[in-house]
């Protein structure tokens, strides 16, 4: 089965089972077999919850959203000068992304500045 019983939408945990059963009878390898939870397959993000709680987070987040609307950039525009998802430019702004090193490098070219100065904006 898909879709969920609860409310008739894609459930991971079940499209995953689904191929378990479709392809596991037939000799084919799932890499995520042996580990059967979802969030645990190789390159699949697990979210966090505690991540908007972060300090250091939010205060970069709210820089680069300062930033940008002092630029009159939306988040779009921004995201598509920093070659960047606009969802997860948003996901930034509100402090739920741990920003890897090029991202941040992206985002300050993005908004013509040095990343050390985008960095003492946020006091971090």
């Amino acid at each position: 089965m898909i879709f969920s019983r609860d409310e008739n939408r894609l459930c991971p945990r079940d499209v995953l089972l689904f191929y378990e059963q479709l392809l596991l009878p037939i000799g084919y390898h799932i890499p995520w077999h042996q580990n059967r939870h979802p969030s645990i397959i190789r390159g699949m993000a697990k979210s966090s919850i505690h991540s908007g709680n972060e300090p250091a987070l939010r205060a970069f987040g709210s820089a680069v959203r300062e930033l940008r609307v002092s630029r009159n950039l939306s988040q779009e525009a921004l995201a598509d000068l920093a070659g960047l998802d606009r969802s997860y430019t948003g996901g930034i702004e509100r402090g739920e992304h741990n920003v890897a090193l090029i991202n941040i490098q992206r985002i300050a070219q993005a908004l013509d500045i040095k990343v050390a100065t985008l960095m003492g904006y946020a006091n971090l």
